[in-house]
């Protein structure tokens, strides 16, 4: 049987940040693998280092 997409991507589980597992809230054409706080660590951590 054929499911239709709609409800192939509702049964999808809610995306998780790679470093840490919190669950990231979709935005608009979003297609990072880290939450916010990671996300700002990381930067912030580049930043550091130069």
């Amino acid at each position: 049987m054929i499911q239709k997409s709609t409800a192939f991507f509702k049964n999808l589980p809610p995306k998780q940040c790679s470093k840490c597992g919190e669950v990231i809230h979709e935005k608009h054409e979003f297609y990072a693998n880290l939450c916010n706080e990671c996300m700002q660590r990381q930067t912030i951590t580049k930043f550091c280092r130069n």
